[in-house]
């Protein structure tokens, strides 16, 4: 939603506290991962975590997403509901060990370039599809 509101954008943004932290992935490190996973044999069966280990807050993937989108719309930070997770940190041992090594390739920073890019070409090409 950051991206959306682009550079003229003054709708703050709700953001819970903001030190929570989170994992990204990009599409095709999530798509690698489960081609090698359906070439694995039968006996493989799973579950196999396809997630990205590296964690960063959410307050400063917000801070990179506004950065990188030359916004300046404001965040208002909020209390997390008492069930959301601080940390979500995927094990991604077994998928290494059992796909060839697999990981994620795609750092967030390319991620959100791309991502952020593929918006720009959709505020001007109306075939674009979220």
């Amino acid at each position: 939603q950051l991206h959306r509101a682009g550079p003229a954008g003054r709708t703050p943004h709700r953001l819970w506290h903001g030190e929570q932290t989170r994992s990204f992935q990009y599409i095709d490190d999530l798509i690698e991962g489960m081609t090698r996973m359906m070439r694995t044999d039968d006996a493989v069966t799973g579950p196999v975590n396809l997630g990205n280990p590296h964690e960063i807050s959410v307050g400063m993937l917000a801070g990179m997403v506004l950065r990188m989108t030359h916004s300046n719309v404001p965040v208002q930070h909020r209390l997390l509901p008492q069930d959301d997770p601080c940390l979500r940190k995927p094990d991604i041992r077994l998928a290494t060990s059992l796909l060839d090594g697999w990981q994620p390739r795609v750092s967030l920073e390319e991620g959100l370039g791309r991502t952020i890019s593929y918006f720009h070409v959709c505020q001007t090409v109306e075939s674009c599809r979220i």
